[in-house]
């Protein structure tokens, strides 16, 4: 049994934002989800998150994540701290408990379970991450036998010549047995420039403690500022390109590119250059996407095409073509085989299979059938100032260039609108719309004034 804390009460100063550190984004996720996603595979009992700064702005931004619990540290006084508002939360609690900090997103899932295994296994007291670093440089480090029993751990400025010579430092990440913890936590002391209580200090008092090696460093990479975010998302698309890559996806220029990590992608789609994927986006087979295009919580289907345009919140079916210069925003659903082309906005619109919207037109609030063809310049007027209304548009109906629905308002089925009209009110089935002046010409209207 292991019970997770996760430490994201810090400020993040460094950020230099007033939203606080955990809640700033990376692959599509928070900071801290992304720390809850890679422990949710070890099924654990219970899943605490210690908060502070703003705590009730990061309670309200996790409030959709289910069972999860929320610890106040008020005053924020080192790691040990904030371990210590755990205890009257697990009183009588006999397990593990895994600690882990909200601002560490780049940790894998295997990764903790090798810590939690090797946490079991050998009965520790404590288990703690490490790393070797090629440059360790003010990092803590730590001292172990050839069992990697930890016997010391040192602050780097208080390492001698010789023991900075040692590379293996302390990833702050750790699996503790409770019971043993909670008998230290009360004793910590702040005797430190910090006048802080930290968790290493524990570390050494609890028993016996095994040091893990981490086989990649840059999982451990904390988030302290951009700098650091931004070296923390090329990370994260590397490992997201690499495993479409290979999962038989094609990435043309992939630097160009970016996919968020809950993407799902089918074998044989083609992203071009300039072209980012975002949110809960599922793309399926034999689609090409790009060049310069943005897809965003928007489901494709098989063959479908979309170039030099902008998806998001929408659902494509097979076969059709999107762009370029396309926007679907706000629930559209495009049947199978449509075109959708140049300079074309679709809002909240479903269009039935095989109607072509081709280009200079914009559909809000609509809703149309199979094999409708909408002519160039064709616009729904569907907010009167005040509330939004609906454009129904009949099968295999046809509207020419230059026409304007007022909605709210129907057109049955094989209507065909002329060039030019403004329909105000309902079409019957098979019936042809004329709703414009009569042209009017004027011989000799050249004004006389007018000198050659």
């Amino acid at each position: 049994m292991v019970v997770v804390a996760i430490l994201a009460a810090g400020k993040g100063t460094r950020m230099k934002s007033n939203l606080p550190k955990v809640l700033h984004c990376l692959g599509g996720r928070k900071l801290v989800e992304r720390v809850l996603d890679s422990v949710e595979p070890l099924s654990p009992s219970r899943r605490l998150v210690v908060v502070g700064y703003q705590s009730e702005f990061v309670k309200a931004a996790m409030h959709s994540i289910p069972n999860l619990e929320f610890v106040e540290q008020t005053e924020q006084l080192g790691t040990g701290h904030a371990i210590q508002q755990l205890l009257p939360h697990l009183q009588g609690y006999t397990g593990d408990l895994l600690v882990l900090n909200g601002d560490v997103p780049l940790l894998r899932t295997t990764t903790l379970k090798h810590l939690w295994q090797t946490h079991q296994e050998n009965q520790n007291a404590a288990t703690i991450l490490t790393a070797n670093l090629s440059d360790p440089t003010g990092y803590g480090r730590v001292f172990c036998n050839d069992e990697n029993f930890v016997q010391q751990m040192v602050e780097h400025k208080d390492c001698t010549a010789a023991e900075r010579e040692n590379n293996r430092i302390n990833a702050g990440i750790y699996c503790f047995r409770w019971q043993d913890l909670a008998k230290v936590l009360p004793h910590l002391e702040a005797n430190n420039s910090q006048k802080e209580y930290y968790l290493t200090d524990a570390v050494t008092q609890v028993g016996q403690v095994m040091a893990v090696d981490v086989e990649d460093y840059q999982e451990i990479l904390g988030i302290n500022d951009r700098l650091q975010l931004a070296t923390a998302d090329d990370i994260l698309q590397k490992r997201v390109k690499e495993k479409w890559l290979l999962a038989g996806v094609t990435l043309i220029d992939p630097a160009s590119i970016t996919i968020d990590e809950t993407v799902e992608l089918q074998p044989d789609i083609i992203i071009e250059p300039q072209t980012h994927l975002r949110g809960n986006t599922v793309i399926q087979s034999g689609s090409r996407i790009g060049p310069g295009s943005l897809i965003e919580n928007s489901n494709l289907g098989q063959n479908v095409t979309v170039q030099y345009s902008v998806v998001t919140d929408s659902v494509v079916q097979t076969g059709s073509k999107i762009g370029p210069y396309a926007h679907l925003r706000g629930h559209v659903e495009v049947g199978a085989n449509c075109r959708v082309g140049n300079f074309v906005e679709l809002k909240n619109t479903q269009l039935g299979d095989r109607t072509n919207v081709a280009h200079l037109s914009y559909l809000g609030d609509t809703t149309a059938g199979s094999q409708v063809n909408i002519g160039a310049g064709t616009i729904t007027a569907n907010y009167d100032g005040v509330k939004k209304h609906r454009t129904k548009i009949g099968d295999r109906t046809k509207t020419g260039s230059n026409s304007v629905l007022v909605a709210p308002i129907t057109l049955g089925d094989d209507v065909y609108i002329a060039a030019g009209s403004t329909v105000t009110e309902d079409v019957p089935n098979d019936s042809l719309v004329i709703a414009r002046s009569r042209q009017v010409v004027k011989p000799g209207w050249r004004n006389k004034s007018t000198k050659d």
